[in-house]
């Protein structure tokens, strides 16, 4: 503990006097720990604060966080410092700096319920522009009515569309950025449909509004059915919250009964 305060002490000192400068160190090192950022974190990031979110911020107060935590623990081993208590404390300020992505990975997981429901009713509104409009016109136009959570998608795949790829990539990119119930199969469903003639156009779009209305018809299920289910638990918790007060009524009935 007595390093811990004496390494403190010396770090503010030393900053108080500009000897050295935090943000500054933090924003040096930030490039060095690149690397260490996942693939999917600035997707997690807008699904959960939107497209203003500075990805970039973030993921350096996520390297501060862990390079202060491996100092801390530094200084915490320091009388009895080893190859173990260093990576120890490499190993915790890992995990530090992981903790925020668990997270946002937790809170992607849990809206992916959510997610599942919601893309029914937008193919739907997307169904009713391709009607008027080509598929890439169409896609670009229901950005934005679409659910927030789509959206960063959307963008990636029309920019895509417009700059000239004109394979199955951009669609099967987006639905593997959502992979929820039929969301690879509708996308190779308005790939098809982007790609047909005139004259089988009104064929293909029929198949792809009879698809939606199959994933509508599941997605009003699964509604139904979790809201049997939370009635169901509720009246579980219930039974078990009265059963469980008459017993305790019950046995301070017969303890009273005992003592007289």
């Amino acid at each position: 503990m007595m390093f811990i305060l004496i390494g403190i002490i010396v770090l503010y000192i030393l900053h108080v006097n500009n000897k050295i400068d935090g943000k500054k160190f933090i924003e040096d090192t930030q490039p060095i720990f690149k690397f260490l950022m996942e693939d999917d974190y600035k997707f997690l990031l807008t699904v959960k604060y939107g497209n203003d979110v500075d990805a970039t911020d973030l993921y350096g107060k996520r390297v501060r966080n862990g390079l202060i935590t491996i100092v801390v623990f530094l200084f915490m081993f320091m009388s009895k410092m080893s190859f173990v208590y260093f990576l120890l404390s490499i190993i915790v300020g890992y995990l530090v700096f992981k903790s925020s992505y668990t997270s946002l990975k937790k809170y992607y997981n849990a809206n992916l319920y959510k997610i599942n429901l919601q893309l029914p009713y937008y193919l739907k509104g997307l169904e009713i522009l391709i009607q008027h409009y080509t598929v890439p016109v169409a896609l670009s136009k229901s950005i934005e009515t679409a659910p927030d959570i789509f959206k960063p998608g959307l963008q990636k795949m029309v920019a895509r569309i417009e700059a000239g790829d004109s394979t199955v990539d951009p669609y099967m990119d987006f639905a593997l950025q959502y992979p929820v119930r039929d969301s690879m199969r509708m996308m190779r469903l308005l790939y098809r449909l982007g790609l047909g003639s005139q004259e089988n156009k009104q064929e293909q779009l029929l198949m792809f509004s009879k698809t939606i209305s199959n994933l509508q018809n599941k997605s009003r299920e699964q509604k139904y059915k979790d809201r049997l289910d939370k009635m169901e638990n509720k009246t579980m918790q219930m039974l078990f919250a009265t059963g469980g007060g008459i017993l305790i009524l019950m046995v301070f009935a017969m303890m009273m009964m005992m003592n007289f």
